[in-house]
């Protein structure tokens, strides 16, 4: 499986007690090649593990790699920041939708469904997604 990881991927991955972490392990397991993201996920993720040693380890591990170059791409996140200003994306939710537009084979793994549900890429397409099972 090509993808490219959300910060609640790698948060859940990193945390043995998160409701989602057996999903994150299966689902790294699936990978091909590491999972492409960028510095403001990697960022989310070490404020979330409190652990910036531990994400930069998945980067030189070889799980993730850092694939994106904001400054080459601004303007079309700023694009995207405007499109969806009513729901206040984050930078890292704006990359991501960026990265997908670049990527398109790739699959964006993320526990953020309800955002991603609502994301398109290239202005009106559905973007692929790989969420946990619901809860019941």
């Amino acid at each position: 499986m090509k993808a490219i990881a959300d910060t609640g991927f790698i948060v859940a991955y990193g945390i043995r007690d998160d409701y989602h972490h057996k999903w994150a392990l299966d689902t790294a397991k699936k990978l091909n090649d590491p999972a492409l993201t960028c510095e403001a996920v990697l960022a989310e993720a070490a404020f979330h593990l409190q652990s910036t040693a531990y994400v930069l380890s998945l980067v030189t591990s070889g799980m993730l790699a850092v694939d994106f170059d904001l400054a080459a791409n601004i303007d079309a996140v700023a694009d995207l920041a405007a499109r969806y200003a009513d729901r206040r994306p984050d930078l890292a939710d704006l990359c991501l939708i960026r990265m997908s537009e670049l990527n398109p084979k790739h699959v964006i793994i993320t526990v953020d469904e309800s955002d991603f549900r609502v994301y398109r890429r290239n202005k009106r397409e559905a973007i692929p997604i790989l969420t946990p099972p619901r809860r019941h």
